[in-house]
């Protein structure tokens, strides 16, 4: 997450206190009469409220719980969340993804190509924004969206792999990047890696969470990165790798191993036809096709993490298996004589026992030397209030059976010069998230760890420093005074590392790390400015690369400067803020971005979504020198959420809806367990201004909301995973009188599935189309799934009529009426249109990434918006939207 992190853990109550992350010598409050950032503030805050979950014995982490309890802010939930809408009420069959794009292939387009308004550098210190609410000075500087793999070479060419973004290239030892997988049908990524040949190969379906929604298609090859492009004939093998996620790829001989959330399987690098071959898989029955497939508990019940072979021996092959949450088949497993797998123990300090093995991560010395391992134990994530990180470990005879030796542990990292000093919030409390180990080519002894900050050892595990501490609120140097950017603070990198790699650009070798802000690079043997922090990290993020993660946009006309701006909430890269002819984006509200109010007559009237109805309201833009911190009336970032009993825990999804009266922009529509609403729009200033317009019922949440003329829809669902899903839709006044259920059984018209978008005929409030994510009952396995993704009525609600006709059977997200009587349908996949009065849907225009799109705004220029989790903002121009 970002450093504003308001992050990851707990619920999103915020306290006034000033800053309680204190106690390290590296690691002092800034001046005790000044303000601290709220997203620093709000850090102790998840950490004091993580030290009451943990103690009160709750975890986020089993697989048969939901999930949601109190681990408010952390991307497992988010993850989960995300996943919930995607298969409720069932378990989803391999392939549906892949049906869906062979459909789309043969789609026509209307004219026309999408303008990617988001291609342009991302400053999240802008010293434009410096606000209560905002990250900047933090020390990240130019960020974009998530990056889960990453590799390098020799000659100045660097491969980024986005979350939901595919893969880039970049020829001049990072920057100037340009798309290469674009053609595939998924751009989610698990691990990219160079072979002995320089073939660049592409695990799809990315891997930080055990049950993530971003599934892949398989494996694919590159023989030539420096110039061709990802193509589908790429793929290495047959189907097996289908909407599975991929951990790990590691090159043995002429083997590649795959460590997947279906077991570990295996494939010849020289011959790439034939199908990948399943090599252990702990619970067999709960794979695609056995006894327990449709349990709920399937997708964690063979999560494979990692691979290390025996340099000396390719025989000698030991797995790392095992959910971050725990479960008894957790472990290392190493092969038999006969072919066969068996759990291993006694390899010295690493532990092999199910409690303590979790999400592991492997990294071998060039020359085989040595071997390391960073692992994360359940138990500890489980009982630890400060770190689920069990420890860092080597075995110096480069074998995976060791012995293993431990080098670390979190209190050694925490000493470090780690920014993570609070109670509750430690180097390793999102081990289960954030791993990666790389060894220096040319020397055993140097290790870059990453976990939610980059680490470095040079001697092996003897000492450690913090070369990219999680941000710079809170140590001496740092400074909110935008004459001096992050204050005497050297830059460090986003915060929540994901991937590493080693290469070289002109003959210098440089450190990549990928993370939640993007990817960024340093000298291998940097150097550390006074405060043991790497003074020499240069961001590239440069715009060309964008991988950003929007849930939501919105645009409003920019009064100073003409055009629009455009704003949106994205995950852990804050709020963006674009105005009319700006060169570079700015961040005016941090953490993770959800949902978003704009006033379409002026663009620096903004509503944003912390998360679970944290809402902030802002009427400048957000802009601020940081004069806040010395006199706080001038403050212009407000926290306006609804009463405190629908924030968090069960009171409100993660990404929570929010909307304004299509015909009234000062009346906003807010969805937890109740339907909130308020009349005062951008002027509110107190969450008290909220009114309860409507309970929706004990264990409802909120899916969607959309409000015209007074008249109020509500989706919500409850339970909201596969285990007894239940939806339904509230219709009702926004002065709270004649509200009511509609009825929607369970096999009627309108699918048991999640429902996430709502569009009312501003004409007629009764007009009006629900938008239905999941996969219709072909694919997905409970009651109800039944078929379609676009529902319409013209009565309230009472009555509802399938209008999916052709669409691909794909998650839809949202839907706009068009002028004329078009309509505009965002699925996971694609943008599809249907003109007035047809029946059938075509791909609207060209140009647009296969990529989830999970929102549309039209702007006040009369543009259609695409917010996609993945490849940024994108803009559809007024001429071609007109029926």
């Amino acid at each position: 997450m970002l450093p504003q992190r308001h992050r990851r853990f707990i619920t999103c109550t915020v306290a006034a206190a000033a800053l309680g992350l204190v106690g390290a010598q590296s690691f002092a409050a800034a001046d005790g009469a000044r303000p601290a950032p709220w997203p620093a503030r709000h850090q102790a805050d998840i950490g004091r409220q993580h030290i009451e979950a943990v103690h009160a014995g709750r975890s986020p982490f089993a697989a048969s719980e939901d999930d949601g309890s109190d681990e408010a802010e952390n991307s497992a939930e988010a993850t989960a969340q995300y996943t919930e809408a995607r298969t409720a009420p069932g378990v989803v069959a391999p392939g549906a993804y892949g049906a869906a794009w062979d459909q789309l292939q043969s789609m026509r387009h209307t004219p026309g190509d999408w303008n990617h308004v988001t291609q342009k550098t991302y400053d999240s210190d802008d010293p434009r924004y410096r606000d209560i609410n905002s990250n900047s000075s933090g020390g990240s500087g130019k960020v974009t969206g998530r990056i889960t793999g990453v590799a390098a070479d020799d000659h100045g060419y660097v491969y980024a792999g986005g979350a939901n973004g595919g893969v880039f290239r970049s020829r001049t030892g990072g920057g100037h990047w340009q798309p290469i997988a674009d053609a595939l049908p998924s751009l989610s990524t698990g691990a990219l890696a160079l072979d002995g040949s320089q073939r660049l190969w592409y695990a799809t379906g990315e891997a930080n969470t055990g049950a993530t929604s971003f599934v892949g298609t398989g494996v694919y090859v590159l023989a030539d990165p420096r110039h061709g492009q990802f193509r589908p004939g790429g793929r290495v093998g047959g189907a097996e790798l289908e909407s599975t996620v991929i951990h790990a790829l590691r090159f043995a001989g002429t083997t590649v191993w795959a460590a997947t959330s279906r077991g570990v399987w295996s494939h010849s690098t020289t011959r790439l036809a034939g199908p990948w071959k399943l090599e252990f898989a702990p619970n067999p029955e709960y794979l695609p096709g056995g006894s327990k497939a449709s349990d709920p508990s399937a997708p964690y019940k063979n999560i494979a993490n990692d691979i290390a072979v025996d340099p000396k021996d390719p025989a000698k092959v030991l797995l790392a298996v095992g959910w971050r949450g725990g479960d008894t088949y957790n472990g290392l497993y190493a092969r038999q004589a006969d072919g066969g797998w068996k759990p291993v123990s006694g390899l010295g300090d690493l532990p092999t026992n199910s409690d303590d093995v979790g999400n592991l991560t492997f990294a071998a010395a060039f020359d085989g030397s040595r071997l390391y391992a960073v692992d994360q134990s359940p138990a500890q994530t489980a009982t630890n209030p400060d770190s689920g990180l069990k420890g860092v470990y080597v075995s110096r005879s480069g074998s995976p059976f060791g012995p293993w030796t431990r080098i670390a542990d979190y209190s050694r990292l925490r000493a470090s010069g780690s920014a993570l000093q609070g109670a509750g919030y430690m180097p390793g409390i999102q081990s289960w998230y954030n791993e990666f180990l790389q060894v220096d080519p040319t020397d055993a002894g140097h290790v870059y760890l990453g976990l939610e900050e980059v680490f470095e050892t040079k001697d092996g595990g003897t000492s450690w420093s913090t070369p990219g501490p999680y941000w710079n609120f809170g140590f001496p140097c740092w400074s909110i005074d935008p004459a001096k950017q992050t204050g005497d603070c050297s830059p460090t990198t986003h915060a929540d590392q994901h991937a590493v790699a080693v290469g070289s650009y002109r003959g210098k070798a440089y450190a990549y790390v990928g993370n939640d802000g993007g990817i960024y690079r340093r000298p291998l043997n940097g150097t550390l400015d006074a405060g043991g922090h790497a003074n020499d990290w240069q961001s590239l993020n440069d715009g060309t690369l964008d991988t950003l993660q929007y849930y939501s946009v919105g645009v409003g006309k920019d009064l100073t400067n003409g055009g629009v701006s455009v704003t949106g909430g994205l995950q852990d890269n804050g709020q963006s803020i674009l105005r009319g002819h700006d060169r570079v984006m700015g961040s005016d509200f941090g953490g993770d971005g959800g949902d978003t109010i704009a006033d379409p007559a002026n663009g620096c009237d903004i509503a944003e979504e912390y998360v679970y109805l944290d809402m902030w309201v802002t009427q400048d833009c957000g802009v601020n020198d940081g004069s806040w911190t010395k006199d706080p009336s001038r403050a212009t970032e407000y926290e306006v959420a609804p009463p405190d009993k629908d924030l968090g825990g069960d009171g409100a999804r993660f990404i929570a809806p929010l909307a304004s009266d299509a015909k009234d922009t000062g009346t906003w529509v807010a969805g937890g367990r109740h339907v909130w609403v308020q009349t005062k729009g951008f002027a509110i200033r107190s969450g008290a201004e909220w009114k309860s317009a409507f309970d929706l019922g004990a264990g409802h949440v909120a899916t969607a909301v959309a409000a015209s003329g007074g008249t109020v829809y509500a989706a919500w669902c409850g339970p909201c995973n596969n285990q007894g899903f239940a939806r339904g839709i509230a219709v009702g006044n926004a002065d709270g009188t004649g509200w009511h259920q509609l009825d929607l059984p369970v096999d009627g018209t309108v699918p048991n599935r999640y429902l996430s978008g709502f569009e009312v005929d501003p004409a007629d409030a009764q007009h009006v189309y629900v938008a239905v994510n999941g996969f219709s009952r072909k694919w997905t396995e409970g009651p109800g799934a039944g078929v379609g993704h676009l529902f319409e009525s013209r009565d309230g609600g009472a009555h509802w009529t399938d209008i999916s006709a052709d669409l691909p059977d794909i998650p839809a997200n949202s839907v706009k009426l068009l002028p004329g009587g078009g309509l505009a349908l965002a699925t996971d996949l694609a943008v599809f249109y249907r003109p007035a009065h047809s029946r059938t849907w075509r791909v609207l225009g060209g140009e647009l990434p296969t990529t989830a799109v999970l929102q549309l705004k039209r702007g006040p220029d009369g543009d259609l918006y695409a917010a996609t989790h993945g490849r940024g903002i994108w803009s559809f121009g007024p001429r071609r939207l007109s029926g």
